[in-house]
């Protein structure tokens, strides 16, 4: 029996739920990414956060009454918000805006259940050394940018451009782990009790 369906596609928001011990059901929800003309990265990510959560809550395919969690993940450099790239010289000219930079990285969870919705951000700072070009241009050949906000990642090769984390790991990588267990508690999913309190009871 799943805990919580999750509304994302993304293998490493799957990764860091089952680090934590949450079973899910995967849905696939498609959302608008488009910042609004005055909209901040905080705000965006909770937006589409939010918007996630309330769309695999109307999915088709789900059947279960249990709470649906979805995410967002916006990171801001220079006041510019950086999303996916949609091809290797968008890639490019975000690493190259990161080199030597610190960024922040906006990190939103929301969970649903029928009329009640909750949501969370993180907020992370990330510091870059100077990037060479041969390096940037070497990385998007790792294939590693492609599909992540900012064009890099955090837990894979894009580690080796980290001068400084200020914040939350999970949260750079996709999910952030301490608000996400904040949010599920309140549903009443707690990540450590629903699974060792029959051992405390048995001691």
């Amino acid at each position: 029996m799943p805990d919580i369906y999750l509304a994302s596609s993304s293998p490493r928001r799957q990764e860091l739920l089952r680090q934590i011990g949450i079973a899910f059901h995967q849905l696939d929800v498609s959302v608008d990414e488009e910042p609004g003309p005055q909209e901040t990265g905080r705000e965006l990510a909770l937006r589409l956060a939010r918007r996630k959560a309330v769309a695999g809550w109307a999915h088709r395919q789900r059947t279960l009454d249990i709470p649906v969690l979805g995410a967002d993940t916006v990171v801001v450099c220079k006041g510019k918000i950086l999303g996916k790239p949609a091809g290797q010289a968008q890639a490019l000219a975000m690493l190259e805006l990161l080199s030597g930079s610190t960024q922040q990285v906006f990190s939103a969870v929301s969970v649903c259940q029928g009329e009640k919705t909750a949501s969370a951000v993180n907020l992370s700072s990330v510091t870059f050394r100077e990037i060479p070009r041969q390096e940037r241009e070497s990385y998007w050949y790792s294939g590693e940018p492609a599909d992540k906000a900012g064009a890099y990642a955090i837990q894979g090769l894009g580690a080796v451009f980290i001068e400084e984390l200020k914040g939350s790991f999970s949260a750079v990588m996709g999910l952030p782990l301490y608000e996400t267990h904040k949010l599920l508690v309140q549903f009443g999913i707690h990540c450590l009790l629903n699974r060792y309190s029959n051992n405390l009871e048995n001691e």
